[in-house]
Parts: C-alpha cells; structure tokens; sequence
C-alpha cells in the first residue's frame, strides 16, 4: 500500500488550468473572449493552385448539379507534371478567358475610333496618332485584366522579368525601334496618310509613291503601277526622305525640248508656251517658264518648267502630254528638232588607197 500524499493548493489550481486548457483545446467553437479565431481553423492548404479555375468550379456546381457535374467531369482529365496540375477544364477556362479579353478589347478599340473620329479639332496625322495611343491602352489594359481573371498572381512572374527585358532587348529590338519611330513620324507630322515620297527599289529605280497607311512596324507606299510597297518605319526616321507633300502639295516638272539651230526662238519659245497652256493638269499659277539651258552639239537646248499639284496622279505622263502638244506644234510651224549627226574624214592610205580601187572595180563591173 503506497500512501499517497494530498494535493495541495497550488496542484489543484494546476490541474484546473491544465483542465481549462485542454477543453480549451477540445472545444473549437468556444474561442477566448476577445479573440478571432481559435487553433482548431485549418491553416491555408500550401498545395492550393492560386487560379481563378478552383472558385470558378466551385460557383458553376453551387448554380448547377448538371453543369456542376460536367466540370467536375473535365477537371478529372488531367495532366500531372510533378507538383503542377492542368486539367481539360482549366484549359478551356484559359482560352475563354483569353477569348474574352481580345473581343473586349477589339470592342473598345472600335469604340475609342469612333469617338476620336467625331472630335473635329484633330486633324488626319492627330487623329491617327490619338488612335495608335489608345490602341497600345486598351492591348495593355486587357493584358492585365486577363491576368485578374485567371488568378495569376504578378509577383509570380517577377522572376521572368530579366529574361523578359533581355528579350525585348534583343529580340524584339527592331519591333519596338519601328514602334517608336512610327509614333514620332506622327508627332512631328513629317509623314503623315496622303503624302507623296519617293521610292527606290533594290534595283535602284526611282518611283514615287503615295502613303496609303502608318502601321505598328512599317508604312504601305502605293505607286502609280499599284506596287505596295511597306517601308519600315525605322528607315523613314534614319534615311534620307523626299517628301513631295510636305509643306504643299505644289511639284515643279521639268521637260527639256531641243530645236535646230535654223529655227525661230521667239516662235519656239511661242509655241512651248502654249503647248503648256494646253494640257490638262497644269497650273496656271505659278506661272510656267521656258528657258535656255544652253547650246548643245546639236541643237538649242530649252527646258519647259511647270507645276502640279496632283503628283500622286503621276509625273510621267503629264509630261509625256506636254511632249505631245510640242510635237504637233513644231509639226504646224515647220520647226525642226533635231537628231545627232556625224560628219567621217578618213585619213589617206596605201592600204586605203587599195581598197578603194577594188571596191572601184567591182561597181564598174
């Protein structure tokens, strides 16, 4: 028999504490007075996928038993890599997600054009540059809003970002230089829609070109034979421009016309005159002018000067159509132009003298 010795005072206030904090313990719904929350709530799953798919699953199954039950049927489809889950449903959750977000912005794109198109302050090159600004807004905003919608959380990709700067550094250096420059060609109003510029092709043909559009990467040139041309916009800033457009749309063109030297210059300078006069296109102010340019081996140089104001409608064919009236003028005033000619001395010889005498010969017989 083992005595046993009586609690005292202070073990049985011991063991009432100790009681008090094991019922604390075994009674979850009875938290301490001023407190929030008790030990027993379950701590955050660490396995939970941050995604937007889990609460999406979970409001379709509390609407729907049979859209519930579809759902549940396509997130059992599964691939598992790991730690990392992608099932059939987050799938199609993504692609509806990323659905969504470009019809939306395509909506606010068309939306932001039609309401710039009917601000009248702005001109053609403001409004098209108001329009590649809200643009870039709209692709940016809807970036981030399909990032929300799926769950992503940012501070995930803060990781990727070095490599994502390197990348725009690197391989995307050029898209963004074009980017850029197409902005400051419609800032600065240098280029804009409607203006003529020349064009040289690989072959180093000249043509003149009208702009038909300023794109993100590259400008559309139309010619005259209706060849497209896209120009990147990053040649326009660092190249050297002929814009015939730029500050009027007045072009000075040049024909020169070469006459004997037996002719009457008073009557040429006449009748180039009103061979100008004549054709269509040409403006009567400025005043066209006729010069002499010189006297050549040949002939009496002289250069008909006149302007247009239509150059997208073509330079050769207007002069092409002051060449004709010249032609019929000078053909009704009798007024000759000329074509080169050659005047041959041969130098005497025995050889020469030789063949002289058997080509002779043979006409005698």
């Amino acid at each position: 028999m083992t005595a046993t010795a009586p609690p005292t005072p202070s073990d049985e206030t011991s063991t009432a504490t100790n009681g008090a904090d094991a019922g604390t313990l075994s009674t979850p719904d009875a938290p301490a007075t001023g407190q929030a929350w008790t030990m027993a709530e379950t701590a955050p799953d660490q396995e939970t996928e941050i995604i937007a798919s889990e609460g999406i699953r979970d409001g379709i199954a509390s609407q729907s038993k049979a859209a519930g039950s579809v759902v549940d049927t396509l997130d059992a489809w599964a691939l598992s890599i790991g730690d990392m889950r992608v099932s059939l449903f987050d799938i199609l959750l993504v692609i509806g997600v990323i659905a969504l977000v470009i019809t939306g912005a395509m909506l606010a794109i068309r939306l932001c054009k039609n309401l710039l198109g009917r601000v009248t302050r702005f001109d053609s090159t403001q409004r098209l540059l108001a329009e590649k600004l809200s643009t870039m807004a709209v692709w940016g905003l809807a970036f981030f809003i399909g990032i929300d919608l799926l769950g992503i959380d940012l501070t995930a990709l803060a990781f990727f970002g070095g490599a994502f700067g390197l990348a725009i550094g690197f391989g995307l250096q050029k898209t963004f230089g074009n980017l850029i420059s197409g902005i400051l060609l419609l800032m600065d109003k240098s280029i804009k829609p409607g203006d003529v510029i020349s064009v040289t092709d690989q072959a180093g043909n000249e043509s003149f070109g009208q702009i038909r559009k300023i794109g993100i990467r590259a400008i559309s040139v139309i010619t005259r034979d209706q060849t497209e041309y896209l120009i990147p916009n990053e040649n326009l800033m660092i190249n050297q421009v002929v814009n015939w457009s730029y500050s009027s749309r007045d072009v000075r063109v040049k024909a020169p016309v070469g006459v004997s030297y037996g002719s009457d210059m008073k009557l040429v300078e006449k009748l180039l005159y009103q061979a100008v006069d004549e054709t269509d296109r040409i403006l009567s102010a400025p005043r066209p002018r006729v010069n002499i340019m010189g006297f050549g081996d040949n002939s009496v140089d002289f250069e008909i000067r006149f302007w247009i104001q239509d150059p997208e409608e073509g330079l050769a064919n207007i002069r092409s159509d002051v060449y004709k009236r010249v032609w019929e003028l000078f053909d009704e005033n009798d007024v000759e132009i000329p074509f080169p000619q050659r005047d041959l001395h041969l130098r005497s010889s025995k050889q020469m003298d030789r063949l002289i005498e058997v080509m002779s010969a043979k006409n005698s017989v």
